[in-house]
């Protein structure tokens, strides 16, 4: 299979360059007027926005609060004032050539504009669970991963943050985890382009977030909505001036904590009690592999845009560079922006427009959730011992003393390894307006990813490098995805009625193809492409894609601004399933009351709005291996024909053409409410999710020949209530919001056809997760720890039948903890005088269990690791009291997985605090600029948390599904101090 992604960005290059040669459009300048914006303490608005209504005409005012605008037909132009957080106001010109405006403070303003799918709406006429995030809510919190900047803004959402490290992605769950087997992250849209790899968008073009939380918002997008919809829409020109902004920080990261371990006196003793002894005298050194593999990271940001917009073309560009140096040693991250957002005006009934973005990206990673026997970074530093230095006389790595496993170091800086991926992701677009009423949109848009992992360990320095003569490795990763969506929109107002209808045609595909190669036996260190390695190891490659093809409709209804219903439904079909049952169906609805507009509450001077809204809706997922429906054909059942061998092949998977979606059946009943003119918000939901028709790799009968295949087996079900309070507290001189979330969600295996499914193997101890039917996902599963016997000084348990026993079953095992929190919390305070701002963010979760696994290798007392402090409490002789049991060579009988090492991760965090100062206007007319800020924010400054561990806020098993609350040497997430400069002309 070979497809034609050269032509396609070409294709779309040709129509940027055109877009760039564009000429901007000028209008006929008919009556100049003049004013100023101020708010209703007369201080001045610089900003504002001053449009002339039914037109793209306008500009914005100075920092005095000053404007001047030309209009055509003074006589009847209409002028409309907007700014962030104030009430828009409409004024007519009447052939006045002087207008002043005073804006109101409206924190949560009705009108205010929220994206939603395939269109747009006010935020008064939304009827399903939509959150927004704006570029407002995370100006002075800077980031490189769009998931950070979600974290605690909106109610339901979690992010799940793995680990620390640079390279590492972040997982989105939306109201819960809502598989076993099949994907569980959100859809991610960029200005309409699906995608999976937010870690090449650069969160300094992002205008907008929007968060489709329930099916009837989110069933338009139908098959890709089951664990809810992100819509991030970039910038666009604001002023009819073109505006120059250039940002930039740069800070520092430390991890927040360390851990104590034994000394190399401690570790002697130690060892001599365990029955091993060496020549100490050889080991006489001190160091201490913490500071060594933890360092002081350095970050930094640069990035310049442009934009502006004219009567007829709407422009913004922007190029951005990126780079961490992570708080782990070698653990680093750069990339490289640009974009280019175009639209232009062709006539009154035809409107064309491109966003394109182009990124570099690459790290370098390190090896953690790992033992220090396999290499991990992690636990290397806390199991290696002291006595031991970095380098041996010749220039190798060091080992233990009593096994050939290398410091901690030789994995950071023992290998060359990088990643780079090279990402083309845009979009050209045409509207046509025809019939007064009638909007015909197309879009073509495309993600084109090429990553490259590069890989050597040289022959000599590392004592598995000496072992094989130096590894070579190369992978590509190649992807490439495009949608084609064709939508005709119907919008009417009648008198009391409003109706908007749409119906659209969507057709996308993916297509994926790797490759890897690894070769063995290099001469030297002196050439480090795999070619330099005389034997091939392995050599591998894939191709794969999967289409879809959707239906879409919805329909918006309002009458007299109090009764709203929205309606969708969409047909999805999907090369994932087979010919039976290969297409889905998800319809959807949802209900508005805004009862502040009945005439009992309409001239209420209390509430200014409330509105009841109840929505249900099915959504579906796909998110699967390819092929999954087939029987497929494996590769390497190689057999001898006359002593040669000959390729064969076997039957790899068994057929299932009645393999169909997994469906989720949501229902969600909301309330939002804002009172004394917007000065308090409130909105609450309570929402129910059935997944049904699991896709799930389950057991088959032997008689099948096989042991497992994907089938629709299973039920899960999420439930939850969410909250979120706005207020402004002061409004003067002094202005002071405070904005609180908080989420609860309850998860359940409702049914799984009476399977348990074990997953998360630790240490060599079996594994630490149950999936069962009446249980949460994730739940943590091992033994209850019952003590240490005072006189063997070994550990106890307790076994089903409630007695003490040294050597328990595995069918003695139980549930011993819940890694999902019982409620997730955010409390945001900004407060502003004059030209200062203070924000501080405060985000946690309560209720969550971890399983400390990293105590489990750092007090197991079992071989020559070092160990925890902790463990010079240990079990010595008959009659010590302790809990810690005794040392004992070769035996995980104490140490096994149990309550023993199980956790309370609740934490509150302090997420970001920044102090600000935007110079006034005397300064800037001196330096001949528009605006200047300078701020310093701290990150993660302060935890509160009774987790012993090094951070509450880690997962060895990344965003899988059903394994959760498990830290095994995780990298931490760190404390960062970052001074940042905003400067606009």
């Amino acid at each position: 299979m070979k497809f034609n992604e050269n032509s396609n960005l070409k294709t779309t290059f040709r129509y940027v360059v055109l877009m760039l040669l564009i000429s901007f459009s000028t209008y006929a300048q008919q009556g100049l007027i003049k004013g100023n914006v101020t708010d209703k303490t007369g201080q001045p608005i610089p900003g504002a926005s001053i449009l002339l209504k039914g037109t793209e005409v306008g500009t914005i005012s100075d920092f005095d609060g000053n404007y001047q605008l030309s209009v055509e037909n003074p006589s009847t132009a209409v002028l409309i004032f907007s700014y962030i957080g104030m009430k828009t106001v409409e004024i007519n010109v009447m052939g006045k050539t002087a207008i002043n405006a005073v804006l109101e403070e409206n924190v949560m303003a009705m009108n205010e504009v929220v994206v939603v799918g395939y269109g747009s709406q006010q935020k008064k006429d939304i009827t399903g669970s939509v959150s927004v995030v704006g570029a407002d809510d995370f100006e002075s919190r800077p980031n490189t991963q769009v998931a950070s900047l979600i974290q605690g803004k909106a109610t339901g959402v979690q992010v799940l943050s793995s680990s620390g490290k640079p390279s590492q992605g972040l997982s989105i769950r939306i109201r819960g985890t809502n598989s076993i087997n099949a994907g569980s992250e959100p859809l991610y849209l960029v200005d309409g382009v699906p995608t999976t790899d937010t870690r090449s968008i650069n969160p300094s073009d992002i205008e907008s977030i929007s968060i489709l939380k329930d099916a009837s918002s989110a069933a338009i997008y139908g098959s890709q909505g089951a664990n809810g919809v992100v819509i991030i829409t970039t910038k666009r020109g604001t002023s009819s001036k073109p505006t120059i902004t250039f940002d930039t920080y740069v800070g520092t990261s430390q991890v927040w904590k360390t851990l104590p371990v034994l000394n190399g006196e401690q570790y002697r003793d130690l060892m001599t009690e365990l029955g091993q002894n060496t020549d100490w005298d050889n080991y006489n050194n001190h160091t201490d592999w913490q500071q060594e593999i933890f360092q002081s990271g350095l970050s930094q940001n640069y990035q310049l845009s442009m934009g502006g917009k004219s009567e007829n073309t709407n422009y913004y560009l922007s190029g951005g560079y990126t780079a961490q140096v992570g708080a782990v040693r070698s653990s680093e991250m750069d990339r490289a922006n640009f974009k280019i957002n175009l639209e232009q005006k062709v006539n009154d009934w035809l409107k064309i427009g491109t966003r394109v973005a182009y990124s570099k990206y690459s790290d370098v990673d390190i090896n953690d959730n790992s033992s220090v026997n396999t290499g991990g970074v992690l636990l290397g530093a806390l199991n290696t011992p002291s006595i031991i230095g970095i380098y041996n006389t010749d220039g190798t790595f060091t080992s233990n003393p009593f096994q050939n496993w290398e410091n901690p170091i030789a994995s950071t800086d023992g290998s060359d390894r990088e990643y780079n991926n090279r990402r083309f992701l845009g979009n050209i677009y045409l509207e046509i307006n025809f019939l007064k009423d009638f909007t015909f949109r197309s879009n073509y848009g495309i993600d084109d990813s090429n990553g490259i992992y590069d890989y050597f360990l040289d022959p000599y320095r590392t004592s598995y490098g000496r072992a094989l003569n130096g590894i070579g490795i190369y992978n590509t990763d190649n992807s490439f995805f495009y949608i084609f969506e064709n939508t005709l929109k119907y919008n009417k107002e009648i008198k009391k009625h409003k109706l908007e209808a749409l119906v659209g045609f969507v057709n996308q595909k993916n297509f994926w193809e790797n490759s890897s190669i690894e070769r063995r036996n290099f001469a030297s260190d002196g050439i480090k492409t795999v070619n330099g390695g005389s034997e091939i190891f392995v050599a591998t490659a894939y191709k794969s894609e999967k289409a879809n093809t959707s239906f879409i409709s919805r329909i918006n209804y309002d009458y007299d601004n109090k009764y709203l219903l929205t309606a969708n439904f969409r047909a999805d079909g999907s090369s994932i399933f087979g010919s039976e049952d290969r297409w889905g169906y998800f319809p959807s609805f949802s209900l508005g009351w805004r009862i502040s507009e009945e005439n009992f509450l309409k001239e209420s001077k209390t509430v200014n709005n409330l509105k009841l809204r109840f929505g249900w809706g099915i959504v579906g997922n796909d998110q699967i291996n390819n092929y999954a429906y087939f029987g497929r054909v494996g590769s390497g059942a190689n057999y001898p024909i006359g002593g040669t061998t000959m390729p064969g092949t076997y039957p790899a998977s068994i057929e299932n053409l009645g393999l169909k979606w997994e469906q989720s059946e949501q229902t969600n009943l909301g309330v939002d409410v804002g009172f004394l003119d917007g000065n308090i918000t409130f909105t609450a939901d309570a929402y129910i999710k059935n997944t049904s028709d699991l896709l799930l790799n389950a057991p088959l009968p032997k008689s099948t020949g096989f042991d497992s295949a994907v089938q629709n087996i299973g039920e899960l079900q999420n439930k939850g209530l969410e909250f979120a309070l706005s207020t402004i507290n002061i409004n003067k001189e002094v202005v002071w919001t405070s904005a609180l979330n908080l989420s609860f969600n309850k998860s359940k295996v409702v049914n799984l056809v009476g399977q348990e499914l074990f997953q998360g193997e630790i240490a060599g101890r079996g594994y630490a997760s149950l999936v069962k039917e009446g249980l949460p996902l994730a739940t943590l599963y091992g033994y209850e720890y019952g003590g240490v016997d005072s006189t063997t000084g070994n550990a106890y348990y307790i076994n089903n039948a409630g007695e003490a026993t040294f050597s328990p079953t595995a069918d003695d095992r139980k549930v011993i903890g819940d890694p999902n929190p019982d409620f997730l919390y955010s409390l945001d305070n900004t407060v502003s005088y004059k030209g200062f701002g203070l924000n501080v963010f405060l985000q946690g979760t309560q209720g969550n269990d971890m399983l400390n696994a990293t105590k489990i290798e750092a007090e197991g007392m079992l071989d020559p690791k070092n160990q925890s402090i902790t463990v010079l409490d240990r079990w010595r002789s008959p009659g010590d009291e302790t809990n810690i049991p005794r040392a004992i060579w070769g035996s995980t009988d104490n140490s096994r997985i149990s309550t023993r090492f199980i956790e309370d991760a609740s934490y509150l965090r302090f997420k970001t605090i920044t102090l600000s100062y935007n110079f006034d206007d005397k300064i800037l007319d001196n330096l001949n600029m528009g605006s200047l800020k300078m701020y310093v924010t701290g990150e993660n400054l302060f935890t509160i948390t009774d987790y012993s561990g090094y951070d509450p806020e880690v997962n060895a098993y990344g965003g899988s599904n059903t394994v959760r609350g498990i830290d095994y040497g995780t990298y931490p997430q760190t404390k960062n101090i970052i001074f940042g400069i905003n400067v606009t002309f």
